[in-house]
């Protein structure tokens, strides 16, 4: 089976990632601009880092035959510098507008703060200006932030924002907040990634109860405790499970490239060939 992964952050990840990707069918990955585990000081350092996703990461992921895209953005857990946000949104055209850039993402909440809530505006106003689709990142349930809060606030803004919903990722669902995803026709993200959001079992009873239809899967794979083959074994948990092959590829190959296509710039090339590493020059 072929896959496509909607939502990954190879930039934390080795090249025996890349190679394990390969061997299990996955053929295309997007990448969005996430917290590098320590916040930036200055937005010559978010302008790097993009640059960084868009060239060399695509570079690196077409060696292991993965064709590569990114999601450019400031990320909710460094939108409440305001003044540095600014900065870098104002600097931020030159790469909304490279040939690998399908999409403004992850933006949205993490601590559903005003900060958060206002870098998450205006870069739903440069998606809708650029053409670009977005990538929207719910919050984690902690004992301080709720989800289903975060989403309800996010789906107020949406409404507000007038932007075509298809063009629209709400990733990070859970159980308790499928039922708010599905009041608006936006694409509902499901992440498999131990621990702290979704198992595969999960995944398959979401599936069970709210369908297939505009609905993603992905493994979010960064710095923590995360699984860049997940989706994979998502598609062999499936199959247990009762759904058809033909279901699986619905979901983890059709579903993402029917969304991310509706962007002139993603066309991904599937056959790519696995490049020998001992070949690869330094």
């Amino acid at each position: 089976m072929t896959i496509i992964d909607p939502h990954i952050h190879m930039y934390s990840r080795t090249t025996d990632d890349y190679t394990a990707m390969y061997r299990q069918g996955i053929r295309a990955a997007v990448e969005p601009s996430f917290w590098l585990g320590a916040s930036r000081r200055y937005a010559g350092t978010f302008f790097d880092y993009f640059q960084l996703i868009l060239d060399f990461e695509t570079a690196r992921a077409r060696r292991f035959g993965i064709d590569h895209y990114a999601c450019v953005s400031v990320n909710p857990k460094e939108a409440d510098n305001l003044p540095l946000a600014r900065e870098v949104l104002d600097g931020m055209g030159p790469y909304l507008g490279h040939e690998r850039c399908v999409a403004i993402g992850e933006i949205g909440f993490n601590r559903i703060t005003p900060g958060e809530e206002k870098v998450f505006q205006l870069q739903l106003e440069l998606a809708k200006a650029h053409g670009l689709l977005v990538l929207i990142h719910t919050p984690h349930d902690t004992p301080e932030v709720s989800k289903r809060k975060g989403v309800e606030r996010t789906l107020d803004i949406l409404r507000e924002f007038n932007y075509d919903d298809g063009r629209i990722i709400l990733d990070h669902n859970t159980e308790n907040t499928m039922d708010l995803a599905r009041k608006r026709p936006v694409w509902a993200g499901l992440t498999v990634y131990p621990y702290s959001k979704l198992n595969p079992e999960r995944v398959c009873g979401i599936l069970r109860k709210w369908g297939l239809e505009r609905t993603l899967v992905n493994s979010s794979a960064d710095w923590g405790v995360s699984d860049p083959v997940s989706l994979p074994k998502v598609a062999g948990f499936m199959k247990q499970q009762g759904f058809t092959p033909e279901e699986a590829s619905r979901l983890l190959f059709e579903n993402p490239m029917k969304f991310y296509s509706q962007h002139p710039r993603f066309k991904p090339q599937l056959d790519l060939p696995f490049i020998d590493p001992s070949t690869y020059q330094r």
